[in-house]
């Protein structure tokens, strides 16, 4: 069911109409570097495939995973040859996010050299997942979510053509497409799954293909389409909510309520990630090192072990001590900096790196910590209007119990209740 023609893509009139910029690029033949950045299923590998063969291009497909620098340099050595016999090659990169600065660094020089025209495809916004340099060399095209309306049209050919299922005359109930349309949420990919399980089983138990039987069958896998619904964001709350109340049971509950839904990863670790700091903070420092470690190693090893990556740092973090102090130190210090603005700095803060500016009294009256006992001497920070404001107040939980013994110590209580 890929498209042959570029009028078969679904759902991206804006890029494949007459003046859409993908209609316009076939037109002239020539591929630039092109970013497809779009929700899941919405076709940006199919359009890549498409306008490559169209465009008479060789194609290298590059698994954003699983290939180390050394298998990007094989494919440049390909494309080189190719090249020299005048072929042009394309490295196509599904989810490019998950291609580390490194390798597309490497990357860079034979994209801008046209040894290579490079199609990367994203669900990540590239503007935050492709390096600077590389991404000022391509262009960004954006894949629209596909209507429903779409979809259905693309049910009912799944269901008529030869490439598809080749059942023309199949009785459909009014109001199944529109179900499974709606299960799909936008997907082209699950939507044609979702087809081809309604029908398969309608097919080999004899059942008249209705909504009731298609909810029937799909009740107990219904959960795994909702992915940008509210209740996407209901587990995404309640994921955040069992981290934070210190029930690792419930956290990594969710977590496997998402994963298996087919959430993407890194909305997972962006809350345990945000939880880390927000909830945790320096009540075990640990917490955010073993949440961006597990992001790490789930986008080197990829699934299934990745996701014993993620299950450890949700255990660890739903289990760590708890501290909303680093929140609060934030959130209080952001106030003053709005209410007050631009308050100067105090003058023995300043730099002084010229005698005009020593003589003007920049640094006159600093004290150098280090030359006083224990590397410390109590002396103002923060400007005149803030004098003697305390943001940070450590808890008493987990290791801010050292900080605050410390910090106490330091500036003899005078910063520091006995208060949690």
């Amino acid at each position: 069911m890929r498209p042959q023609k570029l009028e078969d893509v679904v759902g991206q009139p804006h890029l494949t109409a007459e003046n859409g910029i993908l209609y316009r690029i076939i037109q002239t033949g020539t591929l630039p570097s092109m970013i497809f950045w779009g929700p899941p299923g919405s076709g940006k590998t199919s359009t890549a495939l498409l306008i490559t063969e169209q465009c008479g291009y060789q194609m290298i497909s590059i698994s954003a995973v699983a290939s180390g620098v050394k298998d990007i340099k094989e494919s440049v050595h390909l494309a080189e040859k190719n090249l020299a016999d005048s072929k042009k090659t394309v490295f196509f990169i599904d989810e490019i996010h998950r291609f580390h600065k490194g390798q597309q660094s490497v990357l860079l020089p034979y994209v801008e050299s046209g040894v290579v025209v490079l199609i990367g495809s994203t669900t990540e916004n590239p503007s935050f997942e492709v390096i600077g340099p590389l991404l000022s060399r391509t262009q960004v095209i954006v894949f629209n979510k596909i209507s429903n309306s779409d979809l259905i049209l693309l049910l009912k050919k799944a269901i008529e053509s030869e490439k598809g299922l080749n059942i023309p005359h199949l009785k459909v109930e009014e109001g199944v497409l529109e179900r499974i349309a709606e299960l799909a949420d936008g997907d082209a990919r699950q939507a044609l799954n979702l087809i081809e399980i309604v029908v398969n089983i309608s097919q080999k138990q004899n059942l008249p293909l209705t909504v009731q039987m298609v909810s029937d069958i799909l009740q107990k896998q219904s959960f795994l389409y909702d992915k940008s619904g509210e209740e996407h964001y209901n587990m995404l709350s309640a994921f955040h909510k069992s981290l934070r109340g210190s029930d690792p049971d419930g956290a990594v509950y969710w977590m496997c309520r998402m994963m298996e839904a087919g959430e993407h990863p890194h909305s997972i670790f962006r809350r345990l990630i945000a939880c880390a700091s927000e909830d945790v903070g320096n009540a075990d420092p640990r917490a955010l090192q073993i949440a961006v470690a597990a992001q790490q190693a789930y986008d080197f090893l990829g699934e299934p072990e990745g996701r014993l990556s993620m299950a450890q740092a949700t255990l660890y973090i739903a289990s760590a001590p708890k501290s909303n102090a680093t929140y609060k130190a934030l959130h209080q210090a952001t106030v003053d900096v709005r209410e007050y603005g631009s308050l100067p700095v105090p003058f023995h803060l300043r730099n002084a790196p010229t005698q005009l500016m020593k003589n003007s009294g920049y640094g006159k009256g600093y004290k150098y910590a280090h030359d006083f006992p224990g590397a410390f001497i109590e002396q103002e920070f923060l400007p005149r209007e803030l004098s003697g404001k305390v943001y940070y107040q450590p808890s008493t939980r987990g290791y801010e119990k050292m900080i605050r013994s410390w910090l106490r110590q330091l500036w003899k209580s005078k910063k520091y209740s006995d208060q949690d």
